[in-house]
């Protein structure tokens, strides 16, 4: 193919559509690991249903020199492989963009596809007999996306190489290569030049993974040597993650019969010495529930990871939501401090749960991480984690330093709240840790001075651990004309949407909100009172985030962007609605 004027270089987004089976993710991940050795930023993120078979899957793969931080509703290629596939996204594709299908299997008629869509007919399943039969369908469609798209087959075939050669052998290597080589080679002959272009640059130090994985490496950075789990999606790569590791850290992992079975042993590993971690989502953790308060009432520092989907019950299993936040807040009986956590993308999934772990320890409380199918299960390019990683285990004693104690209490009335704290099998450090209310020693009683002396103890403990923990500043200019706030997942939607919104002439700034437990009471209060036009930003109906800042400080927040669809924000979506609602206040000032 020869070059085309005005080609846009290195900026495109790519679709693959098709049922369960199709090999989607498999294809989409290749691809974006790909990029990233071309020296490409990447963020990838898949929706399928939940089915064992069957159903409508897709995977997105958004690709650029610059930085970018999700995915994109624009749509530059789409691989389809159905007929169910166009249907669902031929719309979405850009001016100049193009529909890769298999004109044998799925039939493209007038009216179908815009005229301004360029339609790539390649025949997928005949080349994929050649190679394998129908599993080699979607190495075709790698191989004609790379000829659309002018790159460098040979770097595909590396990923190739790597993905396949050490488990199936050379022999599964050379087909697929083959099967993309068929694909390219179709295109180039049969297809004119493509507006959209990749081009390999230098390679940065860059690694590519999801948000989940980024969580089990903290976990593991941190020190953690339990782990138990049922699975649940959206957690459950999380338990593949430590599982797959177990060996490799020394750690134990434990597939569990059910969530009440996972929380009570990670609650006795903690209670034992070991940092331990469970995950789930909501219906599980509904069940974790009294294990949780058991964690409170011992001050047994636990870390669980919730990872939100859509409910009531099983609600919509596959897809994503931040509809938990009361939930963590308030789960189990009774009121008790707890450290709740929402990292909103993969690096502060892996630094916050490295911090968490810490934090836990140190004030002897359970910690929560809360994250979603969209930050959970979506892949992106970030720079490499550092190496380094403090590990702080808070008053746990020493054998020595027991043995000088002379009057040993586990639950000892500290200023801090914070009492020296023994393990099992230690001299001199015995002591009964139980489900009730209890004395200093952990003996149970129900004395109302007992209760108010213990139940204030464990409080004090977010006096210190609300000086401590470090917030995140507010990312942009201080005066701007639209002040985000947000928390989890939608981050990086609103960094590319103040991205797009700069580019329209409109200034924005954002604060996220990391913490929330213990909760940033000053700082929100400071940012709101800075702002011009402040807007919450998150994926429920009722805007708990915004109950949340007026139930802490007193402030209410007018001004909402809300998707509860089970779908991650678009940054065009969000971009569009924040200059609609600034519109809007500008008029009633005006009015006013």
């Amino acid at each position: 193919m020869q070059r085309t004027e005005n080609v846009v270089m290195n900026s495109f987004s790519w679709k693959i559509a098709g049922a369960a089976g199709d090999g989607i993710l498999n294809a989409g991940l290749m691809l974006a690991r790909m990029c990233l050795r071309a020296g490409m930023v990447v963020f990838a993120s898949a929706e399928y249903p939940s089915l064992i078979r069957g159903g409508h899957n897709h995977l997105d793969v958004h690709v650029s020199e610059q930085q970018i931080h999700s995915h994109t509703q624009n749509l530059t290629i789409l691989v389809a492989m159905n007929r169910e596939s166009v249907e669902k996204h031929a719309s979405k594709i850009v001016e100049g963009g193009a529909i890769i299908y298999d004109p044998d299997e799925t039939v493209v008629g007038n009216g179908d596809v815009r005229d301004d869509v360029r339609l790539c007919p390649v025949p997928l399943m005949k080349l994929a007999t050649q190679c394998g039969g129908k599993i080699m369908r979607n190495v075709v469609a790698m191989g004609a996306t790379l000829a659309l798209l002018d790159a460098d087959i040979e770097l595909f075939n590396n990923v190739l190489r790597q993905n396949f050669g050490a488990k199936k052998g050379q022999d599964v290597v050379a087909k697929n290569i083959d099967a993309a080589r068929l694909g390219y080679e179709h295109i180039k002959k049969a297809t004119a030049p493509f507006p959209y272009r990749l081009e390999a640059r230098k390679v940065k130090s860059r690694i590519f993974l999801s948000g989940n994985e980024a969580i089990s490496i903290g976990a593991i950075k941190a020190g953690c040597k339990f782990f138990a789990a049922y699975p649940m999606t959206p957690a459950s790569s999380v338990l593949h993650v430590m599982a797959a590791n177990e060996k490799n850290f020394n750690m134990v992992v434990k597939h569990t019969e059910d969530e009440i079975a996972a929380i009570n042993m990670v609650v006795g590993a903690a209670h034992a010495g070991v940092r331990a971690m469970t995950s789930t989502s909501g219906g599980g953790f509904a069940l974790m529930c009294e294990g949780f308060g058991l964690a409170a009432q011992t001050e047994t520092p636990i870390v669980v990871v919730e990872a939100q989907r859509p409910g009531p019950a099983t609600g919509m299993a596959t897809h994503s939501g931040q509809g938990d936040l009361r939930f963590m807040l308030h789960a189990s009986t009774d009121e008790f401090p707890r450290i709740v956590v929402a990292p909103g993308d993969v690096s502060e999934c892996y630094y916050t749960t490295i911090d968490v772990f810490n934090l836990a320890e140190k004030y002897q409380l359970p910690a929560i991480i809360m994250t979603d199918k969209f930050l959970g299960e979506s892949f992106h390019s970030v720079e490499e984690f550092s190496s380094h990683a403090r590990i702080e285990r808070g008053a746990l004693l020493s054998d020595d330093e027991i043995a000088n104690t002379s009057d040993y209490r586990r639950y000892k009335i500290t200023e801090s709240g914070v009492s020296p704290r023994a393990l099992p099998g230690q001299k001199g450090g015995e002591y009964t840790a139980s489900s009730y209310e209890h004395t200093e020693e952990g003996m149970e009683c129900e004395l109302e001075s007992v209760r108010v002396a213990m139940h204030d103890k464990r409080f004090r403990k977010m006096e210190s651990l609300s000086r401590e923990v470090v917030h995140p500043s507010l990312v942009g200019d201080a005066n701007t004309d639209i002040t985000f706030i947000s928390w989890g997942s939608p981050k990086g939607p609103i960094k590319d949407a103040m991205a797009l919104l700069k580019k329209a002439g409109v200034s924005s700034n954002y604060y996220q909100v990391l913490y929330l437990s213990p909760f940033p009471n000053k700082q929100i209060a400071d940012v709101i009172a800075s702002a011009k036009l402040s807007v919450v930003v998150e994926n429920n109906k009722t805007s708990l985030l915004s109950g949340l800042i007026r139930e802490q400080t007193g402030l209410a927040i007018e001004h909402h962007i809300l998707k509860y669809d089970g779908r991650p924000f678009w940054p065009e979506e969000i971009a569009h609605q924040a200059a609609k609602i600034m519109q809007q206040h500008k008029a009633a000032k005006t009015v006013r």
